[in-house]
């Protein structure tokens, strides 16, 4: 998968946003203002993405493409290899995972913002 594919599909998200907020070649995608995805455009081979903790040890057990986030609380963050054995099917499921996982610790109030906009 790509760094357009990638973006193309976070951006179509309900409520995401893509902003730098670390620097100039770190693009992050949040979600009602809350970060689920980064890639960093300068070496776009690694898609950082939350990850409930158990499913994220899973998944580093399974996948050499799959381990903790460089500079992020490895617990709960995995860096996903856009080259390795990682299949584009499941970077996309890992997407969604993400994302849901950041949606599900929004405030009441942002998840009413959330479910009022089209």
């Amino acid at each position: 998968m790509d760094i357009e594919t990638i973006r193309d599909y976070c951006i179509r998200k309900k409520a995401t946003t893509e902003e730098f907020p670390f620097d100039e070649v770190t693009l992050v995608f949040k979600v009602m203002g809350k970060m689920y995805a980064c890639i960093g455009l300068d070496n776009p081979e690694w898609l950082t993405l939350k990850c409930d903790p158990e499913y994220a040890q899973e998944l580093r057990e399974h996948h050499s493409g799959i381990e903790g986030a460089f500079h992020f609380n490895k617990k709960y963050w995995n860096q996903v290899s856009l080259r390795g054995d990682v299949e584009d099917k499941l970077i996309k499921q890992l997407i969604d995972h993400s994302y849901e996982e950041v949606w599900k610790k929004l405030t009441r109030k942002q998840k009413q913002e959330y479910n009022e906009m089209p």
